[in-house]
């Protein structure tokens, strides 16, 4: 496995990335001074997929696993379903001690690290991101939060999760929709910090599209170094941190305008820039 540190202190922490690693976590789980009971937070659509794999891991690691499914999609980021995220974990009792796992892409991460901010005043967290915009940018960093009507992600906190683990196989099943959507993120790297990134991606474009594994690692590790260089220094977006958000101010508007149901946010990031 291929692996980058997040270097911010004693809030320090891994990006791991590999192929057809998913049930390989528990081992990570074991090292962290958690209570017996972890919720993993997920959509329909991606816990058919692999929640079984996760949910195997977690009680081969000697943990009771609480399942909370959201609905997918944008939309669903809202107060109402982190309401229902902050019910289930006090119907079966999660401590101060617990840690949620968020499996999915951007939405499930955003909404899970902010519920693991504020319940109990915050709680650990991992993030088991399943697409690429969520491999290569929204795991990463600590931002997380909710949609309102009125404004994307106007709601939220820094709160950096314990883990980020990636396995790039869980692309195999995104749509190439989404797919392309999240190169857009990786197409922003290269623009603000890595030219070369930038010709690779120029260069390699069929085998990132038919997810040629050794293509995708690279891409990926790449995004995430960037990403973990350009937080250490500056975690609450005081000056350098703000250029990961071109395209983006542009493009939360266009997502904002359009009740966040007609784009993408790779999608709409892509119009931005």
């Amino acid at each position: 496995m291929e692996t980058i540190r997040v270097e911010l202190a004693e809030r320090s922490y891994d990006i791991a990335i590999g192929t057809n690693v998913l049930k390989k976590i528990k081992d990570n789980l074991k090292s962290f001074d958690l209570s017996p009971k972890i919720a993993i937070v997920s959509n329909p659509t991606v816990f058919s997929l692999y929640g079984k794999t996760v949910l195997n891991a977690i009680k081969k690691a000697r943990f009771d696993a609480v399942t909370v499914i959201i609905p997918d999609g944008e939309t669903y980021k809202d107060l109402m379903w982190l309401q229902h995220i902050y019910k289930e974990l006090l119907t079966h009792k999660l401590d101060r001690s617990s840690a949620l796992i968020a499996l999915g892409g951007g939405v499930v991460g955003d909404i899970t690290g902010f519920a693991a901010s504020t319940y109990m005043r915050g709680i650990s967290y991992i993030q088991i991101p399943t697409t690429l915009l969520a491999q290569v940018d929204s795991s990463v960093g600590g931002k997380t939060g909710v949609n309102h009507k009125l404004g994307k992600n106007m709601i939220g906190t820094f709160w950096q999760p314990r883990l980020v683990w990636i396995d790039v196989d869980t692309l195999k099943t995104l749509p190439k929709k989404e797919l392309v959507a999240g190169i857009a993120e990786v197409i922003k790297y290269g623009v603000i910090y890595d030219e070369a990134l930038f010709h690779t991606l120029e260069a390699k474009k069929d085998k990132i599209l038919n997810l040629d594994r050794k293509v995708l690692v690279h891409i990926i590790k790449r995004s995430c170094e960037i990403k973990a260089d350009v937080v250490s220094k500056d975690e609450r977006e005081s000056g350098l941190r703000s250029i990961l958000n071109f395209g983006h101010t542009i493009g939360h508007a266009i997502e904002t305008a359009t009740d966040y149901k007609k784009y993408l946010h790779g999608e709409a990031v892509a119009l931005g820039m």
